[in-house]
């Protein structure tokens, strides 16, 4: 399982709200991937033995993934720094923190495949094809109303990408008794890729006497990722909880009168532990010691985070470069001052 392996890898056990993620040679490495193939479905051993360098942007599109996590729930319960052995707990339940795990890690996978075909990074892949179809009007500028436009460029060829990373991915998985975890788990590596493709947005440049924008160029561009961690977040936020249909092929929103999900809403079903108290079992590290807002009123406040259990403050002294000035040339000379940096920590 791409996600287990790579986000375990990120992770560091912390004392702190915030750590950056340390890249270790799990990840950094593909042939560190590639070296659990007996724990990898067919497809995922055939990409290591055959396309090893798309294997390596696999692995850049993970941490990817762990990157924008750890930004979209740095201010949350969990805040996707886990141990590796509580993190583990987390992959094993069909939890909303789960669903988006799955999401962001493929849609970090097809980003980052994307990306490097754009680059000219990887030989079986590179712009995207000039469209023979008249594509939507790109966007008026000013001072081209009515001027001709044509596709050009390098568009981003996010189809490989995509086909990338449901090989990858959606890897066949035994059947049996995890029928229904393997169809969640597939619904939401979907709803991450096509947090992707299904925003694709065209950008164009003029040409033209006199910035006249005779001709326009135009091709298609990927969304910045973090607009695509942004999307998942909302998805996180209204996820459907689902339960298995009868034939155990289906999955049913739990409720009255709940519209069934569409491909990119993320779905589980299992209820979230609250996350309050270190708990091995459920993969908690608590709330203890983490960095409130005192002021603040939403998740990220010392109410919510420290689950009722209250706050207490804490000064820190630190030194910051400070007065810089640019000598010609080229040096740049700071001093140093202390900082008093005032904390609030969750008791």
């Amino acid at each position: 399982m791409l996600a287990k392996y790579c986000w375990e890898a990120e992770q560091k056990p912390t004392n702190y709200s915030v750590t950056k993620a340390v890249g270790s040679p799990l990840v950094m490495d593909p042939n560190s991937i590639c070296r659990k193939t007996k724990r990898l479905a067919g497809k995922q051993a055939e990409l290591c033995q055959t396309e090893p360098e798309i294997v390596q942007e696999v692995a850049k599109g993970a941490r990817l993934g762990v990157r924008e996590c750890q930004y979209q729930f740095r201010f949350r319960r969990w805040n996707c720094t886990s141990h590796s052995k509580y993190f583990g707990k987390i992959l094993q339940q069909d939890i909303r923190e789960t669903a988006f795990v799955y999401a962001i890690t493929a849609a970090g996978v097809s980003h980052a495949v994307t990306q490097a075909c754009s680059m000219g990074e990887l030989l079986q892949c590179g712009c995207e094809a000039t469209r023979s179809r008249t594509p939507p009007l790109p966007p008026a500028i000013t001072g081209g109303e009515g001027s001709a436009w044509e596709w050009g460029g390098c568009g981003d060829d996010v189809d490989f990408g995509y086909e990338k990373s449901r090989q990858f991915m959606d890897a066949k998985r035994k059947r049996g008794k995890s029928d229904i975890r393997t169809l969640i788990d597939l619904h939401n590596n979907e709803a991450g890729r096509l947090a992707v493709k299904n925003h694709m947005r065209t950008e164009c440049k003029c040409h033209g006497l006199s910035g006249s924008c005779a001709l326009r160029t135009c091709w298609k561009k990927m969304p910045p990722f973090r607009e695509v961690g942004d999307r998942l977040l909302e998805r996180f936020n209204g996820a459907f909880k689902v339960m298995g249909g009868n034939d155990g092929k289906t999955l049913i929103p739990v409720g009255r009168n709940i519209k069934p999900p569409d491909r990119q809403d993320l779905i589980y079903s299992a209820d979230s532990p609250d996350f309050c108290i270190a708990n091995r079992k459920t993969g908690s590290l608590g709330t203890r010691g983490r960095v409130c807002n005192s002021t603040a009123m939403d998740v990220s406040g010392c109410d919510l985070l420290c689950c009722g259990r209250g706050h207490r403050d804490e000064t820190l002294l630190l030194e910051e470069n400070c007065l810089c000035r640019f000598h010609w040339c080229c040096v740049v000379q700071c001093r140093k001052c202390t900082v008093r940096k005032e904390l609030s920590l969750c008791v």
